[in-house]
């Protein structure tokens, strides 16, 4: 049975971003007061979207002294969220439901080089595409649009000539989707105007990450303690995981442009892409840390953040706060109340096939995997609202504007 939240006592330095109406499971709360535990760790926050992972909590960020502990990332590295605003508003969404389901079938890199194309987004990152001799031209355009990412150079690439390029472009599982949606009623004008939100707009968001590149780079150095020089290679493969990941990301976002017609600058008012899964040198008490991101948003200085909704829910569009006490951190989403098996049993037994295609706020949802929609319910989720609030009420970040999904693709 597992110990209720409460009960679980947590290192001094270790606290835990909820309000009372936000549910957080035991063996959540157990695997983050192990982790604050660990040697080195100075600072632990653990986000109201906290659930349990494979022995590490996710939704949480850790400061370490001294020390990198690569499992902290896991296997998911890169993981994060890109936004693109577009300025298209209306569109028929039987049109847009079928201009998605042809996009994701037609790869935007076909017939280019393998191995110039891994080369160059590992090197690179999404502005790499523009560098790929046959990308689109439109592709290309965008891509040398890309601003620089403020990552360290990409390490040794070897170890992953494996053919992981062909997985660019494409979702995965879990929790990771691509989606269209609308932005709904906007609670900071000023901090939208900025990123080119506008009520009743459509946006694209691409939640992905690395793929099976990822889960190579987790499983090399899984039990690994890194310490001053010995963490530089990991850091250098690492940053070409994220690069691999934003340029994933990067393709999913340009498939749904294309569905909306939105694939010229012209049509793009602003965006982010955002990192969950990664490890970067910060200052903590006025000391150089290791903070430690899993399933966790950055949300440094005044920059824009996003936390993800379920395909039920909106996402919501935050500013950040630049608040240390947070790690310079927000919830990466709503966080599960369900673990997988137990939303396949309990919502297969609520909902006909056909009802899990359609959300109660209106959208369609696009997914051939029958087990993968079960799993991913909205159902299955904690609610949003409480989770941003909680952030708002601590002082880590504001609420700027809701994103309603219109059409979310889970393949």
């Amino acid at each position: 049975m597992k110990a209720p939240a409460d009960s679980v006592v947590l290192p001094a330095h270790a606290r835990l971003v909820a309000r009372d109406d936000v549910w957080i499971e035991g063996n959540a709360v157990q695997q983050f007061a192990r982790v604050a535990a660990l040697p080195g760790c100075v600072r632990a926050v653990g986000m109201p979207d906290l659930h349990a992972g494979r022995g590490i909590p996710v939704g949480a960020a850790f400061a370490f002294a001294g020390r990198v502990v690569p499992q902290l990332v896991g296997s998911d590295a890169g993981c994060g969220v890109r936004l693109v605003a577009t300025a298209v508003g209306r569109m028929a969404p039987d049109l847009i439901e079928r201009r998605a389901r042809q996009a994701m079938e037609d790869d935007p890199l076909d017939g280019c080089d393998p191995g110039e194309v891994f080369e160059q987004v590992w090197r690179r990152g999404a502005r790499g595409i523009a560098e790929i001799d046959g990308a689109p031209e439109a592709l290309a355009r965008l891509a040398a649009a890309e601003p620089e990412d403020g990552l360290r150079p990409s390490g040794d690439p070897s170890p992953y000539r494996a053919g992981y390029e062909g997985a660019l472009g494409s979702v995965g599982g879990g929790n990771h989707f691509v989606e269209i949606a609308r932005v709904g009623a906007v609670r900071d004008a000023a901090s939208a105007e900025v990123l080119g939100l506008a009520a009743g707009e459509l946006v694209v968001l691409a939640h992905s990450g690395s793929r099976g590149l990822g889960g190579a780079l987790g499983q090399r150095w899984t039990d690994a303690v890194l310490e001053g020089d010995a963490a530089e290679p990991y850091l250098g493969e690492l940053a070409g995981a994220c690069r691999f990941a934003q340029a994933n990301r990067f393709l999913l976002a340009y498939r749904m442009l294309r569905v909306l017609g939105a694939s010229r600058p012209s049509k793009i008012a602003g965006g982010l892409d955002l990192i969950h899964n990664d490890v970067t040198r910060e200052t903590v008490g006025g000391e150089p840390v290791w903070v430690h991101r899993k399933g966790a948003a950055p949300a440094r200085g005044s920059d824009f953040t996003v936390v993800l909704g379920s395909r039920g829910a909106p996402s919501w569009v935050m500013r950040s706060c630049d608040a240390e006490a947070g790690l310079r951190s927000v919830a990466h989403g709503a966080g599960r109340k369900m673990g997988r098996g137990e939303a396949r049993e309990k919502i297969a037994a609520r909902y006909r096939r056909r009802e899990l295609a359609r959300t109660e706020l209106g959208g369609r949802v696009v997914c051939d995997d029958p087990a993968l929609l079960l799993e991913e319910h909205p159902d299955a989720y904690k609610p949003i609202e409480p989770v941003v609030e909680s952030l708002v009420e601590a002082g880590l970040a504001t609420a700027v504007a809701p994103l309603v999904p219109v059409l979310t693709v889970k393949r």
